[in-house]
Parts: C-alpha cells; sequence; structure tokens
C-alpha cells in the first residue's frame, strides 16, 4: 500500500484518522499574493463537509445494517445446525436416481 500524507506528513502506524466535516470546515489557509476568493474557498469546504457528513452516516447505517445481517444468519446457521441429521445417520444413494 502506498504511503498515505496529511498535512504533508506521514500519517502514523495503522489506519489514518478520519477526516471530520469539522475538520473540512474550520481548515484555513496561508494567504499568498494571488491567492484565490476566500468565499468560493468557504462555499467549496461547506460543500465537501456536508458530503462528508452524508457519506459518514451512509457507513454508519450500512455497518449496522452488516452487523445485523451476520446476527442472522449466524441464527440461522444455528438452528439449521441443530435440526440437521448427525452424519451417520445420512446414507449414500439411499434412493435411485
Amino acid at each position: 500500500m502506498a504511503q498515505l500524507y496529511r498535512g504533508g506528513q506521514p500519517y502514523p502506524a495503522g489506519y489514518p484518522g478520519r477526516l471530520t466535516p469539522h475538520e473540512v470546515r474550520t481548515r484555513e489557509f496561508a494567504a499568498c499574493r494571488r491567492g484565490v476568493d476566500p468565499l468560493e474557498v468557504r462555499e467549496f469546504q461547506a460543500r465537501v463537509a456536508d458530503e462528508l457528513a452524508a457519506l459518514n452516516e451512509t457507513v454508519r447505517l450500512l455497518s449496522q445494517e452488516n452487523d445485523r445481517i451476520k446476527r442472522a444468519l449466524r441464527d440461522w446457521q444455528t438452528m439449521h445446525a441443530r435440526e440437521c441429521r448427525p452424519p451417520q445417520e445420512h446414507h449414500v444413494n439411499e434412493r435411485p436416481w
């Protein structure tokens, strides 16, 4: 995996911290002689922060759904395992084709 950077510094070991909508909204940029319109930057930051918040909510909901499906599958497997006959009771080719 390629080395990822945030703010010019490599991430510490492990997963990088998530970029939060608050961090996007409050990020300050250094002024330069031929800079960009600060109003446009703020509008863009607001759009990115809103989209990031929506994506974080989607990830949270999908994670909950994933957990629910895993529990349902585990419950189904447990129920099915209780109802199945033990392997010694199975007969190979007990019925003709």
